[in-house]
């Protein structure tokens, strides 16, 4: 551009765009804060004042708030056309929810974990796992070439969501919440609910602008879908999680932590992934399925780490070595992203 002339009316807006989105990134991180933390004071005190289970709570409300942005994007993405975005960026969150949330948990506190959910609510999230792998490649045992989710798979989904809810709904019921002290939580029921609301909201807002930044950024240097979905758009969707179960550690709410990621993979496969493909089929990229299996196998690393921990607790250094894990990951899948740009 000549000196003094003034920029065009196009590049005037794209700056403008650009200050906002360098705005909007660090305002959704201090939102995220303050909604995981109204989030999970918010669900302690209802699960106190209900006699319900801390785990109960991480695996429905906490879990449902913390998936909202994977929903939004997951949605809106299938239906604009963007399905390479939609099913990497839910099976990019899952991971990141193993590997980077349970690991960042893990490090703030000690994780140990009830038997319940080492027999069951685990294998469950292993189960939806090796359910969507079926599906998604269902075609290969007939003579389709074309891989998709389609709306019948879909409403498979959705029929296991009903089982898995059914089920938290008993152990809910059963008021398995310890006691502590008898005290009754100092804030009243109305208070509490807000701070379900606000908690939400915040996760919600927050989550939608740091991954509409980060997307913008990252979209402006020619990076594939896939690879954005399983790095960027997949932390950025994962960071209410990891806010939530990071803040309830940091609490000393392990149970709410540790349902909160449980809770989330499930929600993601079976409802959000469920109720995406149940409006409009889902074309299923073959090289999807390496990320599947690493679902599989970061979920299978944390029965191990159980297993290996002191009665039956995610140590610390369980929780770098996820890390480390992620790390790794993240360095293939960017390298195969190069690789097929």
């Amino acid at each position: 551009m000549p000196a003094g002339a003034e920029p065009a009316p196009a590049e005037r807006v794209n700056a403008r765009e650009l200050s906002i989105t360098y705005l909007l990134l660090p305002l959704g991180l201090i939102i995220l804060i303050a909604g995981a933390d109204a989030l999970v004071r918010g669900s302690v005190d209802i699960a106190h004042r209900f006699n319900i289970s801390e785990m109960a709570v991480g695996l429905t409300i906490v879990s449902f708030g913390t998936s909202l942005p994977e929903m939004i994007v997951s949605m809106v993405a299938n239906l604009s056309g963007h399905t390479d975005l939609s099913v990497s960026s839910l099976l990019g969150s899952n991971i990141s929810n193993v590997l980077l949330i349970l690991g960042v948990a893990a490090i703030i506190r000690k994780l140990p974990v009830t038997d319940t959910t080492v027999l069951t609510e685990i294998p469950f999230s292993l189960s939806s796992v090796l359910l969507v792998g079926f599906l998604a490649n269902a075609a290969l045992f007939t003579t389709s070439t074309d891989l998709t989710i389609s709306r019948t798979d879909g409403a498979i989904l959705l029929f296991f969501f009903a089982l898995f809810m059914a089920y938290v709904f008993k152990i809910a019921r059963s008021g398995n919440q310890p006691e502590e002290d008898g005290v009754v939580p100092p804030r009243s029921l109305p208070l509490s609910l807000l701070l379900l609301v606000v908690g939400v909201t915040g996760l919600y807002l927050g989550g939608n602008w740091v991954v509409d930044g980060t997307t913008k950024i990252t979209s402006s240097l020619g990076i594939g879908e896939t690879m954005i979905g399983l790095t960027v758009v997949a932390i950025g969707t994962s960071l209410p999680e990891l806010f939530a179960s990071g803040m309830a550690a940091y609490r000393g709410k392990t149970d709410l932590a540790v349902g909160n990621v449980i809770g989330s993979n499930v929600f993601n496969l079976l409802w959000v992934l469920g109720a995406t493909a149940v409006i409009a089929d889902m074309p299923f990229d073959v090289v999807n399925n390496t990320d599947l299996a690493m679902v599989v196998f970061a979920t299978t690393l944390v029965i191990v780490a159980i297993a290996l921990g002191r009665k039956g607790t995610i140590e610390r250094w369980h929780g770098a070595m996820f890390l480390l894990v992620y790390i790794a990951y993240l360095t293939f899948v960017i390298s195969r992203g190069l690789g097929r740009a």
